[in-house]
């Protein structure tokens, strides 16, 4: 390597979902909002939120931290605006957690709307004071360093899915769907529809109908009795 490595990769400067397109997203339950998109964009089953009364929608801006290492997690607050949800992504690692209710507090402070992370993170006790969204793998007391390299608004992989800064992020007790800012305005489109659709299966079931889960005869001879 020639001369001292990068230590902190930052993009200043991104786009971010207008405030329409936001409006049609607060309020809806993830599972909507996958259906809408082609039921895709959700991150890993693990990453789920620290009460099940934790839910959010904002827009992403991005921090990919190295294993045990949180440095560019503890920079992104300088770049966070508010209706951001800060992503992090830590390819999973357990070694340490990479967020505290320290951190979290002064998140909020700036208007953050939620913290989600694909690692651990620490001090429960705090981070619910706090009371501020938080999404996370799993929670150790491990302290992590500051030394990178790491980068902040590119595109990261968070729980098995790509995110970029300014993509539209959504959580509730289920889980957490992203939704690229490019495919945004289609996917208002389909929300719509989904809940419509939604709305007027939920009223034949509490009207006595049986709603149809699947066809029989489109399985014509596919389909076998045993008796």
């Amino acid at each position: 390597m020639i001369g001292d490595p990068v230590a902190l990769t930052v993009r200043r400067n991104i786009e971010r979902p207008s405030k329409t397109v936001m409006k049609a997203f607060a309020g809806m339950p993830t599972g909507f909002v996958t259906d809408a998109y082609n039921g895709k964009g959700c991150l890993d089953y693990a990453i789920k939120p620290l009460l099940p009364t934790m839910s959010f929608s904002g827009s992403a801006i991005t921090a990919y931290c190295g294993p045990m290492d949180n440095l560019a997690a503890m920079a992104i607050l300088d770049f966070a605006k508010k209706g951001d949800v800060i992503v992090i992504a830590t390819t999973g690692d357990d070694t340490a957690a990479t967020i505290g209710d320290l951190w979290a507090f002064w998140a909020k402070k700036i208007g953050v709307v939620a913290i989600i992370c694909d690692g651990l993170v620490r001090d429960v006790s705090g981070l619910l004071k706090v009371d501020i969204p938080v999404f996370a793998r799993g929670i150790k007391p491990n302290s992590a360093f500051k030394n990178g390299p790491g980068e902040i608004n590119t595109t990261v992989t968070c729980g098995g899915v790509a995110i970029s800064a300014g993509d539209i992020i959504v959580g509730d007790r289920d889980g957490v769907v992203a939704i690229p800012l490019s495919e945004a305005a289609d996917v208002v489109q389909r929300l719509e529809l989904v809940k419509k659709k939604e709305a007027e299966a939920e009223a034949k079931v509490k009207k006595g109908v049986k709603l149809k889960f699947w066809d029989p005869e489109a399985l014509g001879s596919r389909l076998h009795y045993i008796d």
